[in-house]
């Protein structure tokens, strides 16, 4: 009997990452090694691997598995884009289910630089940023996103650890916060056991505490009670990788009105936002 939900992940399809092996993003990833314009592929597979392999669906472990799974899921996805101009930035949906089936649902998503795709630094709170400071790749403080704080609390479990289509308690979220698709908000999401942050409701946070930036604690394989009880985004795991930010419980509590914090996900990568409690 076949399970009543599919994993998937969210990506951005953009023509311009094409250009990215050879240029000076040489901390981009896979995305340098590979002039694809699905952003961090390889990232979406392992995080879809290791869902597929917790609840043991062996039909999609062996459809993701290895190189020949990660090429397959590239063929897969740039073969059912469908789009009137192939120049233009996507966000694609790629779900695969407990038998391996896998399925693309694309929409439009706004223009994003390079910069804010692959930074090397987050900017302190307070410098503005223009994307090249001092020779570095920083992401552009606009637009601005407004941050609110979940009215509810939710609890932590199998289905906020990994991505899946139950996604209810993320929906309500948004719903009761009045966000939209393409509003330039975000509501981050409160543990009910802790009162930590566990994420956003399409992001990982980042907020900055004792002069860096931290992004909430998550382990990667499933143990309740034991971290955040949010994802491990894809973004979130190549920014930690590349010390962008550190690992961090996050009192709802310490958050300040007006502070600024960072967002991403991998659609639209890493974009700025500020907290607001009233």
């Amino acid at each position: 009997m076949g399970a009543n939900f599919q994993v998937f992940s969210s990506l951005r399809y953009d023509p311009g990452l094409r250009h990215v092996p050879g240029s000076s993003f040489i901390h981009a990833g896979w995305n340098y090694t590979n002039a694809s314009p699905l952003y961090m592929l390889d990232y979406h597979r392992d995080r879809m691997l290791r869902a597929a392999t917790h609840w043991g669906w062996d039909t999609a472990i062996a459809a993701l598995s290895g190189e020949t799974g990660l090429k397959n899921l590239e063929s897969f996805i740039l073969q059912n884009i469908c789009q009137d101009n192939p120049e233009s930035a996507l966000r694609v949906k790629v779900t695969i289910s407990k038998d391996g089936e896998m399925s693309v649902v694309t929409g439009p998503v706004p223009a994003t630089a390079l910069s804010n795709l692959h930074p090397q630094n987050f900017p302190s709170p307070g410098l503005s940023s223009d994307g090249s400071e001092e020779g570095l790749h920083l992401p552009l403080k606009r637009p601005e996103y407004e941050v609110l704080i979940a009215d509810l609390k939710t609890t932590p479990s199998e289905y906020t650890h990994f991505k899946t289509t139950k996604r209810e308690m993320y929906d309500q979220a948004r719903q009761r916060a009045h966000i939209n698709l393409l509003d330039k908000k975000e509501v981050l999401i409160i543990n009910e056991e802790d009162g930590s942050v566990m994420e956003g409701s399409t992001t990982t946070p980042y907020v900055w505490r004792n002069e860096g930036w931290v992004t909430p604690t998550v382990n990667r394989e499933y143990r309740p009670k034991s971290d955040s009880g949010g994802q491990d985004g894809t973004s979130r795991r190549w920014a930690l990788e590349r010390g962008i930010a550190t690992e961090s419980i996050i009192p709802v509590s310490s958050l300040v009105d007006g502070e600024e914090c960072w967002l991403s996900n991998g659609v639209r990568g890493f974009f700025f936002g500020r907290i607001k409690l009233a």
